[in-house]
């Protein structure tokens, strides 16, 4: 930039003729995680100074590898508000832009087109994929993409046990859903701007995800909530109601919660041994989470020991049956503005484990009562009629299934290592409920789950302290260059 402008230096005015610019644009960090765009021009009345600046800049920048330069945009025009078309081309275009990063968009035209079209382009040529939508568009894009690696690399994915390959492409996620629970999870916050700048800025986070089996055959992969019971009726419900909107879930809600409904069935775990951490020791997952690295480092040396196939003893399994009003797997916190720390808030983002919830049948007061618990501070899981595991997997299979002879290892035939002796045998529902997974409906009664350690990677840094002081806060508010 070339122009003649006064400039006051020391008290004095001075002509400056020629006066050269460049501008930088910034990463700065605002209040509860949210991120902005900022910029600040530097001045120079030397050219040949202001061309150097701005070389040594740009080689800068060439060396930083993390940072994308082409990207695939999946934009679902349908989800939450209608207004994911609007978000893009308004608040994150112009940033990608900004940043030289060249996209190629595609805007769903209806269910699992990403998924779809994620088996037919060529993925290898882009640096990550990004979608625009809530938690349902996630899914579908990760279905897509750990689909295609395992397809590529020749992997069943119908076997439970197999050893599935890692997805290198790391995903981006622009929230414009209903629910926007795994960006909120991972970023601390559901923002288009914020997220949009974790994925120009190159950031990397790991992710667990489970897979989810039915006699050996695959369903579904999931990376938030794997329901079952008092959320999987929620969804059921709500999904006969979707003209209300994100309005649905309130009242499906409470319809839930009045109607009551309870399980019986029988549960069978294997304990995450390789964990360094409890569900109830209180250590929330932070970005560099030194628990999800050791955790990373002593799971590859178990998998070593016993051998590629991770064939599991049979001793192992932890067996529970009882009558449940929600059986609840998460493989991150789950938290939300609603619940802001979650349904378990020292759940870890890549630690290789879930925590298994085992919410026993009780008064509508008590569930009430424990339900409240994820809007405040108190511990949720400090109940007589909760238990809470981590765990590496499990399996669940309902008494109806039981008595029409499941094979999913014939749990409930061979043994029972606990019963539950606290409450009496009596009427109970002798219909199934739901799995909600990630939000999608999941009609199978009798599953088996496997966590695979860090199986993909996300734009995402997971959720950043919040720094106390104030004036600190604003000398360190600056990131990184774009």
């Amino acid at each position: 930039t070339e122009f003649n402008k006064k400039q006051r230096n020391i008290g004095r005015w001075q002509k400056m003729a020629k006066l050269h610019a460049f501008t930088v644009y910034y990463v700065k960090k605002a209040r509860n995680h949210r991120w902005r765009c900022s910029n600040v021009t530097f001045w120079c009345v030397d050219e040949h100074l202001c061309n150097q600046w701005i070389q040594a800049l740009k080689e800068l920048l060439e060396m930083q590898k993390s940072r994308p330069k082409q990207l695939l945009v999946y934009i679902n025009p349908y989800g939450g508000k209608r207004q994911g078309k609007r978000i893009y081309e308004q608040k994150v275009a112009p940033l990608f832009s900004l940043a030289s990063i060249s996209t190629d968009v595609v805007i769903t035209e209806h269910a699992n087109h990403a998924k779809d079209n994620l088996f037919e382009v060529n993925i290898y040529k882009y640096d990550g994929v990004v979608c625009v939508g809530g938690d349902g568009m996630f899914s579908e894009v990760m279905h897509g993409l750990i689909g295609r690696m395992q397809k590529d690399s020749g992997i069943d994915q119908n076997n439970p046990k197999a050893s599935l390959v890692q997805c290198n492409i790391r995903i981006g996620i622009i929230p414009a859903g209903s629910t926007d629970c795994i960006c909120y999870s991972t970023v601390g916050i559901s923002d288009p701007v914020t997220s949009a700048l974790h994925i120009i800025v190159g950031d990397c986070q790991p992710l667990d995800v489970s897979s989810v089996h039915h006699n050996n055959t695959f369903l579904k992969y999931s990376v938030s909530l794997l329901g079952y019971g008092f959320y999987g009726d929620i969804l059921k419900d709500s999904e006969k109601k979707r003209w209300m909107g994100p309005m649905r879930y309130d009242y499906s809600g409470f319809k839930t919660f009045l109607s009551h409904h309870y399980y019986e069935g029988t549960i069978a775990y294997q304990p995450a041994k390789h964990t360094h951490g409890s569900p109830r020791d209180k250590e929330s997952c932070r970005t560099g989470c030194c628990i999800c690295k050791e955790s990373e480092k002593q799971l590859a040396e178990q998998q070593k020991e016993c051998g590629l196939n991770h064939e599991e003893g049979e001793e192992e399994w932890k067996f529970i049956k009882g009558k449940f009003l929600a059986i609840n797997a998460v493989s991150m916190s789950c938290a939300c503005p609603r619940s802001p720390k979650g349904l378990s808030p020292a759940a870890h983002l890549a630690d290789g484990s879930a925590d298994l919830i085992l919410v026993r049948k009780c008064s509508r007061f008590d569930f009430l009562r424990y339900l409240l618990r994820h809007t405040n501070q108190d511990d949720q899981f400090d109940f007589p009629f909760v238990d809470v595991y981590r765990v590496k997997s499990f399996q669940f299979t309902s008494k109806l299934s039981e008595d029409n002879e499941s094979n999913v290892m014939d749990i409930g035939k061979k043994r029972f290592g606990q019963f539950c002796r606290d409450h009496p045998a009596c009427c109970c529902n002798i219909v199934n409920s739901t799995w909600n997974c990630d939000g999608e409906t999941l009609d199978s009664s009798a599953i088996e789950v496997r966590v695979h350690c860090q199986l993909m990677k996300l734009f995402a840094r997971g959720i950043e302290e919040k720094c106390k002081d104030e004036a600190a806060y604003s000398q360190s508010s600056i990131e990184q260059l774009l």
